[in-house]
Formats: C-alpha cells, structure tokens, sequence
C-alpha cells in the first residue's frame, strides 16, 4: 500500500517529462520566430529572445505569398479529406460486413501500399496525369491525396465497422429498414468518432504533403504551403531562420486549431473502441 503514492508521483514525473519533450519544438519554434538576425549569428544561443520583434512574422506573411499559399493547401486539405470519407465508408462496410474472395486481395493491397515508396509511383503518375490535363491543377492534387490516403483510411474504418454489433443491423433489418437506412441512421451515428479519427489524420496528411506537390504543382500562384516554406532556404543554402520560424508557427496554427475542435470527439471516438456485451 505505500508504494501506490510513489508509484503514482512516478507516473505523474513521467507523464510531465513526456509532455515536456513534446513542447519543447513547439516552444523553441515559437522562441526562435521572435528572434533577431544578431540573436540567430550569437556564439551562445539563448533559449529565450532578449528583444523579442515580430518582424519575422511580418516578412513571412509579405515576401513569399505565406497567406495564399495557406488558402491553397486549406482547399486541398479539406477537398481530399471530404472524398477519403466518402468513398472509403461504404468500401470499408462491404470489406467488414461482407465475406468475399477480394476481402485478403484488398486488405493485402492496403498493407503494401503503406510501404510502397513514393519515390517509384511519382513518375507514373505524373504520366497518367498529363494526358488527362491534371497536373498543375488543384483538382489533380486532390485526387493524388485521396488515392494516397485511402488504404490507411480503409484500414482505419474497417476496424470501426468490425465494431459495430451486427445485432443492430439485424433488428434494424427486422423493423423493415433498407441497407442504405440502416447504414445511415444507425451505423454512421456509431462511426462518427471513426470518421473524425479518419478525417484528422487524412487532412494533417494533406496540409504537410511536400513531395507530391512539388511534382505536380509548377505555378506559383497554386504553390501549397510546404512548397512556399521551402523558399526560405536560398540557392545557396543560406536559410532565413526568423522568417521561416515564424511561417512555420503560422502553418502549424490551422492543424492545432483543426485539432482543438474535433479533441472531444476523437476521445470519444477512442473510448468507444470497445463495444459492451
């Protein structure tokens, strides 16, 4: 019995160090973005900004087109994140309900697309798109994320669909209700903290997304925000350190905000995972 009280100090000490750990980039990040160029050539760094200006925030939101390229990469975010929801739902329901000789194919073609390297399909795909006059398009950028993120959102709602009691689906069927109804007015209403799940990690994927974008995005003025935060490294490698920290706290603000909003209910979505008998 006396060892509960040390036990739990421990646990408290250990939880506090790892949020620590988890703060201190955020932190450093935010520090540096205040900083002066003097400050950043100092021998002795300083944790803290002794003069403390904003001027980095203002030369990242003028000189390099920060806000537009926010706006570009907000689009693409939530257009791809909307798709992934849509046309994985009923894909993952007929994979979890539905008993067929595709289910292995389709379950063993998710797990080798989350290690196949993007490096290889690049080119590929760049092939495919060009006759089809999607490159350099937000639309062409769009579908390349959904099809990019739908085998982790496959494997991520077809646990959630498993979960569901099949029983409520029988008696819904009893009353007289279609499949469409059902899924609907029962098994959505269950899947919603899922489909949050699903949709956090699909937009945080799509607002960080470089590569892609980097092939097939050549105009400036559709340029994504990881291609925009880029630019702060020169030719010749000399980085604008206060301007690219202060654009990187600005690019991190939409994801923790996105975050903050749907927090509730990804807690719910993770304490609903498992289902009472």
């Amino acid at each position: 019995m006396r060892t509960r009280p040390a036990a739990r100090a421990a646990q408290y000490v250990a939880v506090i160090c790892y949020l620590v750990f988890l703060a201190f980039p955020l932190f450093w990040l935010l520090s540096s973005s205040l900083k002066s160029p003097r400050e950043f050539a100092s021998i002795t760094p300083s944790i803290l900004p002794k003069h403390p200006d904003l001027s980095n925030y203002t030369d990242a939101l003028t000189e390099q087109g920060l806000v537009h390229s926010m706006w570009n990469s907000l689009q693409i975010s939530v257009a791809s994140t909307v798709l992934v929801l849509v046309v994985s739902l009923p894909v993952a329901y007929a994979l979890a309900r539905f008993r067929s000789r595709l289910r292995p194919i389709t379950n063993g073609w998710i797990l080798v697309s989350q290690v196949f390297p993007v490096i290889l399909i690049v080119i590929p795909l760049f092939m495919i798109l060009r006759p089809l006059h999607l490159t350099n398009t937000i639309p062409g950028v769009v579908i390349v994320y959904m099809v990019w993120s739908m085998p982790f959102a496959l494997w991520m709602l077809q646990g959630y669909v498993a979960a569901v009691p099949r029983e409520l689906e029988e008696a819904a069927s009893v009353d007289g209700a279609s499949r469409v109804r059902t899924i609907v007015s029962i098994v959505m209403p269950l899947l919603r903290p899922g489909l949050i799940a699903t949709a956090m990690f699909t937009f945080i994927s799509a607002w960080n997304e470089f590569f892609f974008a980097l092939v097939l995005l050549q105009d400036p003025q559709l340029k994504t925000l990881p291609l925009v935060l880029a630019r702060f490294v020169g030719a010749e490698g000399q980085v604008q350190f206060g301007p690219l920290a202060a654009a990187s706290v600005l690019a991190t603000v939409p994801s923790l905000v996105f975050f903050a909003f749907l927090q509730r209910r990804l807690t719910s979505g993770l304490l609903s995972g498992a289902v009472k008998g």
